[in-house]
């Protein structure tokens, strides 16, 4: 939940704030790395909580993630009256869209922030 609630957050302030600017395909691809980082650091601050203390359980976790977001991300897309076109570009690398590269980051943040976490 909090990955939504922050990742969301991001989204808003980039629609409202970082779009305008840049336009709305560079504020998306942008918003791919600072995603990145928001999941990292909840990945940080909850493995130990999570109990996930081996690799497979650590990649179980970012796999559940990434599916959860993904599943997020098209429900709420077609809330908001976006096209699957629309929605699909977003995992398109050749219409300029990212979010896979951010998927495979959430998938395996959990076993990177457990390596960093260890004494």
């Amino acid at each position: 939940m909090a990955i939504i609630l922050l990742e969301t957050v991001n989204g808003t302030i980039r629609e409202i704030f970082i779009a305008p600017v840049l336009g709305d395909l560079h504020a998306r691809q942008l918003g791919i790395p600072i995603a990145c980082v928001i999941v990292f650091l909840i990945a940080w601050a909850t493995i130990r909580w999570m109990g996930a203390a081996t690799r497979q359980l650590q990649l179980f976790v970012g796999i559940w993630w990434a599916v959860l977001t993904l599943a997020f991300e098209c429900i709420l897309g077609r809330m908001l009256g976006f096209s699957w076109s629309r929605i699909l570009a977003d995992y398109d690398p050749t219409r300029g869209g990212f979010m896979l590269l951010g998927l495979a980051f959430m998938v395996f943040a959990p076993q990177l922030a457990a390596k960093l976490r260890r004494p």
